[in-house]
């Protein structure tokens, strides 16, 4: 591989180097002219960010103390046990009707709810890592809301599909044998 792409940057730092070199008068081909203002081992001039930084603003003063947010058991280690308690809950409520070959309402009911919760804590948690609610308030909130309100739906949509047509669980069957 390092033997392939030697010969290509070498030409490229060589082009870069004689380009910065050459007088001002001399034409230059069409493909060094978009090299133009780039260092010979890089591939793009700009860098696009998908999010701006967002305002960098210093609160506070110097000899102020960082604050300390106020204790909750839902936000640390309970929060944690509870999420872990039901990403293990999962394993045996996925096999269970495939391996007993029962199809029970009831498992597929639980099934469905604890997949929908569990995926939205996912989703929830990555909000909260990606977006901070001290840089991008109000896009955080509003994707909270989203979230919510995808939630709600994806809840009514399993309920219409568990009352009304096969199941889950049969309907993996279905396209497990399809």
């Amino acid at each position: 591989m390092a033997s392939i792409v030697r010969p290509s940057l070498l030409r490229q730092t060589a082009l870069a180097s004689r380009w910065a070199a050459a007088p001002a008068t001399l034409t230059k081909p069409s493909f060094q002219s978009k090299v133009m203002g780039v260092a010979a081992f890089h591939n793009t001039a700009r860098r696009t960010a998908l999010i701006s930084p967002g305002p960098q603003r210093i609160v506070g003063g110097i000899n102020d103390p960082a604050p300390i947010p106020e204790p909750n058991s839902a936000h640390g280690s309970y929060h944690w046990s509870f999420e872990r308690l039901l990403a293990a809950g999962l394993v045996p409520l996925t096999v269970a009707p495939f391996a007993s070959g029962s199809l029970n309402p009831t498992t597929d009911a639980i099934l469905c709810s604890l997949l929908l919760l569990h995926s939205h804590l996912g989703f929830q948690q990555s909000i909260t890592d990606y977006f901070p609610k001290r840089q991008v308030p109000g896009l955080r909130k509003a994707l909270e809301w989203i979230l919510r309100i995808f939630t709600v739906t994806v809840g009514i949509a399993l309920y219409d599909f568990e009352t009304n047509d096969v199941g889950l669980t049969e309907a993996v069957k279905r396209v497990w044998k399809a």
